[in-house]
């Protein structure tokens, strides 16, 4: 698991993630406002860090949702896992699998009804293979055109 003195490393693997999806940009402020995101979302989020050699090569994070209670019915809590990246020169040697393992044995340790995901398409076998299928109980609203 990530710790606080982390931060640095998870948003230099963010800013790479990034460059590779969207190509180079300038953001000297990227890593405070990094830092400033994880310090919000730090109560109710849990990220994990892969590192080889002390080298910090991909990462994980699993935002946890709590829903709301029912009479007679403890609320429970759901996860989203997101933001998964591995270096490209760390690919297909386990790291990914590393990663999503411990956030699965999380997620199960403290009793997630559900993990959902937005898989890119080069990840869906990874996911499959880590036991996720389709998501039929869920639906999704998108901004319209045009809109950030």
């Amino acid at each position: 698991m990530a710790a606080d003195a982390d931060v640095p490393a998870l948003a230099a693997l963010r800013r790479q993630s990034s460059v590779e999806q969207l190509g180079t940009v300038d953001d000297p402020d990227f890593e405070q406002q990094f830092r400033e995101w994880y310090e919000a979302e730090s109560s109710r989020r849990v990220t994990w860090l892969a590192e080889v050699d002390g080298d910090p090569v991909g990462m994980v994070s699993l935002a946890i949702f709590a829903r709301m209670p029912r009479p007679g019915r403890l609320s429970g809590q759901w996860g989203y896992l997101g933001n998964a990246y591995v270096r490209a020169d760390h690919r297909d040697r386990g790291v990914g699998t590393a990663l999503i393992t411990a956030l699965l044995d999380y997620a199960d340790a403290h009793r997630l009804a559900r993990v959902v995901l937005s898989p890119s398409a080069r990840s869906v076998p990874l996911y499959r293979r880590m036991g996720f299928g389709p998501a039929d109980m869920l639906l999704a609203r998108r901004l319209p055109d045009g809109q950030v």
